[in-house]
């Protein structure tokens, strides 16, 4: 059997963070939601629990998940077992990791994110440090913006040379970056290139609703975060039969979640056991040059 990623979204949709360019900035769930939410992803790991396929899990919620303790204690218990190849999640961070002590390092990865308007480098850095010290697997990543370009290059040098700092292209104004400024972030983020562009992906092959998929909270499918159309329930006992090659229906792709998935882009070799917490399997030796074209 194949083994599957699977991108778990739940209905949580509040965040710590007031990050202007973000919907769920300074948002908060009821107690009655958090609820639901709990229940949802205590279903969801039962899920993974019973299947015989190994799986790789990235939780990417719509907020901050890792300030509610079910999130930490759900990933260490996944991370044990022995179907789960990686259990990694969306964070900024700001949340404790004690809860973490127990995990299986293997496993386990964090995908962080640095907010330079919610919190500064320094403090950014010493969170970082704590998961050094706990020998937890993380990259961090940033938006692109301009008035951000000193504290991305600042952070850069901080960082341990083995942690990989990846850059999000700020795309929301068509040809935002000076060529200059490319060359500026491309020397922090050899792979900036990528996510600087949307990819053509109309009718091309795509692995997303065939090895990965994103699973909501009422546990229905999609091929990826961005083709709205479900195309089954892993509560389902013949789920396995909605998955199969298919070719993309979006006219583009442009986000890292997306693309990574295209097999003409090559880089599952790029990324290899780390694709989820897009950290380069070879990071910081560049031993391969990954073109855009």
């Amino acid at each position: 059997m194949n083994p599957w990623n699977i991108l778990y979204r739940g209905s949580l949709s509040s965040c710590n963070y007031s990050c202007d360019y973000c919907p769920f900035a300074k948002t908060t769930n009821s107690l009655v939601e958090l609820q639901k939410d709990r229940m949802e992803l205590e279903r969801f790991a039962a899920w993974v629990e019973a299947q015989q396929r190994q799986v790789g899990i990235l939780i990417t919620p719509w907020g901050e998940a890792l300030v509610h303790r079910y999130y930490r204690e759900m990933m260490t218990r996944l991370s044990h077992l022995p179907n789960v190849s990686r259990i990694a999640i969306q964070t900024n961070l700001s949340a404790p990791i004690d809860d973490f002590t127990e995990a299986n390092r293997t496993t386990l990865a964090l995908w962080t994110t640095f907010h330079p308007s919610q919190i500064s480098v320094a403090q950014f850095i010493t969170r970082c440090r704590q998961l050094d010290s706990a020998k937890i697997r993380y990259s961090v990543g940033v938006v692109g913006l301009r008035e951000h370009f000193d504290s991305i290059e600042e952070l850069r040098k901080l960082l341990r040379p083995e942690v990989y700092l990846w850059i999000n292209a700020f795309k929301r104004e068509s040809n935002y970056y000076q060529p200059p400024e490319i060359n500026r972030l491309q020397a922090v983020d050899p792979y900036f290139h990528w996510n600087l562009q949307r990819h053509p992906s109309a009718n091309r092959p795509c692995h997303a609703g065939e090895t990965t998929f994103t699973v909501d909270g009422s546990g229905d499918a999609r091929r990826c975060h961005f083709l709205p159309g479900p195309i089954g329930n892993i509560y389902d006992s013949h789920f396995a039969d909605c998955l199969k090659p298919r070719l993309c229906s979006a006219a583009t792709c442009g986000c890292h979640i997306g693309y990574i998935h295209r097999p003409e882009s090559k880089l599952d070799e790029l990324y290899g056991a780390g694709l989820l917490e897009r950290i380069p399997s070879h990071w910081p030796e560049v031993v391969r040059e990954f073109s855009a074209g």
